[in-house]
């Protein structure tokens, strides 16, 4: 189990690593000057430009240039932003409360509709209810975010007016976005349960009790139901990662606060040292969420973690 935690552990920092190089890379292989995005070519002249340039140390070569930035990320240091000269580290910590607060909520949506969409499509299989709850997660699976997230702003904000179409003050102002980010969540949460819940209920040891004369209720929700939702566990680690990347597109859409719309305006206005510090950040979560649904993954199948002792 050791062994597990320490493999898995190295392999997070290899990934966090490997994002942080690739995010610098394409920023110093894009073409154009950043120094240009921070002052007004039209009064600096070519000596103040390159004197902006050896101060920001962007004439160093790549390695140089990418030891500086991996040393300062070490520290804590994200540097400041391009545009307005703020810290980008508080920026990141100020604008992530709401950020968080959406991914849980619409993890929440996405786990409650998957599994109860889930189970009625295995225990109907072919049915109706199958039908349409398959249709439910094939729309979410396929819908582009930022279409869902404009349809529900049409009908419940514009048409309806029973939500705010913009803004991050209040619940109100949460369930539209969070809806748009639960739907997409939902459609593979329920693919997985069906399936499971499908797998699960044609073992033999669902047949020996069905023969023992248990009732339906109890072998579908005590036993196949507790069996199922093991793999369910990791699906839903990994939605929560995705839908911290989705909250770039939301954010955006709904106007809302956090640090998916602070990286799209980040990337909008060429601001290096924000986007690498918003995606240092965010890789870092996803790393970790990631870590710790491998490890309870362990924990609560009895399977695996016999394999690892």
């Amino acid at each position: 189990m050791v062994q597990t935690i320490i493999t898995r552990t190295i392999s997070s920092l290899l990934v966090i690593l490997g994002s942080l190089t690739l995010v610098f890379a394409i920023f110093y292989l894009l073409p154009g000057d950043p120094v240009l995005s921070m002052i007004d070519p039209t009064y600096a002249t070519p000596e103040m430009i390159e004197n902006l340039r050896i101060q920001l140390g962007l004439d160093q070569p790549f390695y140089i240039q990418f030891g500086h930035y991996l040393a300062d990320m070490l520290r804590g240091d994200f540097g400041v932003s391009m545009v307005n000269s703020d810290p980008v580290l508080p920026k990141i910590i100020a604008n992530f409360p709401s950020t968080l607060i959406l991914t849980l909520a619409s993890t929440c949506i996405a786990v409650l509709i998957g599994v109860i969409l889930g189970i009625l499509s295995a225990v109907h299989r072919n049915g109706w209810i199958d039908i349409l709850a398959r249709t439910i997660g094939l729309f979410g699976i396929s819908m582009p975010t930022f279409w869902s997230g404009i349809l529900l702003i049409l009908i419940f904000s514009i048409q309806l007016g029973w939500f705010p179409a913009m803004g991050s003050d209040g619940i109100s102002t949460l369930v539209l976005p969070a809806i748009t980010l639960g739907i997409v969540g939902a459609g593979f949460v329920i693919r997985m349960v069906r399936n499971s819940m499908l797998e699960v209920l044609s073992e033999p040891f669902i047949t020996t009790l069905r023969a023992k004369g248990i009732s339906r209720h109890v072998i579908l929700y005590k036993h196949a139901l507790r069996n199922a939702l093991i793999p369910v566990v990791t699906v839903v680690g990994m939605q929560i990662g995705e839908m911290l990347a989705g909250t770039v597109v939301i954010e955006t859409v709904f106007s809302r606060q956090g640090i998916g719309r602070i990286l799209a305006d980040a990337i909008m206005a060429r601001d290096i040292p924000v986007v690498q510090g918003v995606v240092f950040f965010t890789a870092i979560l996803y790393v970790v969420i990631n870590l710790l649904v491998d490890i309870s993954y362990t924990y609560i199948d009895p399977r695996i973690r016999r394999s690892l002792t």
